[in-house]
């Protein structure tokens, strides 16, 4: 039986639910006491999405992604997977189901004793899938990750981007439909993560598979979601399309991993003019809308900080300006910017 992802052999359709979390959380109880790790989440991750979920360290985000193969268990609210609620599930039902969702891990989760053909059909010898048909799967993987040549190498014999191409072929030799990735590029070097998330973004593609990514790192999001919710003590903080949280985020834990290198806590030089920060989404970013206000209004402006990111082929920006010390200028260049649909707001001088 051939490795088949293809949106076909599923029969799906564009914007299916995939995953539904309702009302979910999750408490420990310690020495010290109860630890709320997760609070009333609320989540739908539709068939096809590349979805982030990205947050602070310890924030809950790694909880949230083991609830969703009930790796831990919530302790209230459902899971909901492909129409199933699978908390409710018999431990024979869930074990079944979960053939259904691969997950790869931060540190590859190999088995050091067996070699790359091994690992990959690990799961298949679980599911009592027959040992030609297995090794077949594994061998087609193998070409998908590009790792053929490495059909009996050991783990100890690959680098820290080879075992993790191991791991993701383990993890698709069930044909799964949804693929959890938990911190899977954290121990990798910038260059082997660029190689990886390619891997996964082509695997969404050609395949149609669900991705789940679970990261602190906001340069992950921009490579490769299409959907992300922001998790910020224990809560979900904000969700939406990419695009539109890089453009325009609402809320303090969105605005902390958006805007880079602690640039939404840096000092200004002292200033008189107004300080506007400006939102650009992937339309307007590349029309020449500031050099444009200058010649329109014949007075100038001091940029004090400017950065443009591309996301899913548009690009998204932001950029601080100190408007004229003349206040009605500063109104009526706020007028002009708001007349084309430009985010903008004004910021104090010990931030931006």
């Amino acid at each position: 039986m051939p490795v088949r992802f293809a949106a076909n052999d599923r029969q799906r359709k564009i914007h299916n639910i995939m995953i539904t979390i309702k009302n979910l959380s999750k408490t420990f109880e310690t020495a010290e006491g109860t630890v709320e790790a997760l609070n009333d989440i609320n989540l739908t991750i539709n068939d096809g999405d590349i979805y982030g979920i990205i947050g602070m360290s310890g924030a809950g985000k790694s909880t949230l992604v083991r609830c969703m193969n009930l790796l831990e268990r919530p302790t209230s609210g459902k899971v909901i997977f492909d129409g199933t609620d699978i908390t409710k599930l018999s431990r024979k039902a869930l074990a079944e189901k979960r053939q259904s969702i691969g997950m790869i891990f931060q540190q590859f989760n190999l088995l050091m004793q067996r070699n790359v053909e091994g690992n990959i059909v690990f799961p298949l010898e679980i599911t009592k899938t027959p040992k030609e048909e297995a090794v077949k799967r594994a061998l087609e993987l193998m070409e998908i990750v590009d790792l053929a040549e490495k059909r009996y190498s050991y783990p100890s014999e690959l680098s820290g981007g080879q075992k993790q191409r191991v791991a993701i072929a383990r993890a698709l030799a069930t044909n799964p439909k949804v693929l959890l990735c938990d911190e899977a590029t954290s121990a990798l070097d910038p260059k082997t993560t660029r190689a990886i998330l390619r891997l996964l973004k082509d695997i969404n593609k050609k395949f149609g598979i669900t991705i789940v990514v679970i990261t602190h790192e906001m340069a992950v999001i921009e490579e490769i979601c299409t959907k992300v919710a922001i998790i910020a003590d224990s809560k979900i903080a904000e969700h939406g399309d990419v695009t539109e949280i890089f453009a325009n985020p609402k809320t303090d834990a969105a605005r902390r991993l958006v805007y880079p290198d602690g640039a939404e806590h840096a000092l200004f030089p002292e200033n008189k003019g107004k300080l506007l920060r400006i939102t650009f989404d992937g339309r307007s970013s590349y029309e020449p809308v500031i050099a444009n206000m200058v010649l329109d209004f014949r007075r100038p402006i001091n940029i004090m900080y400017a950065d443009t990111r591309d996301l899913n082929g548009g690009a998204v920006g932001q950029m601080i300006i100190q408007l004229p010390d003349d206040s009605d200028a500063a109104e009526r260049m706020k007028a002009y910017l708001n007349a084309r649909g430009i985010n903008n707001e004004e910021v104090s001088e010990n931030v931006r």
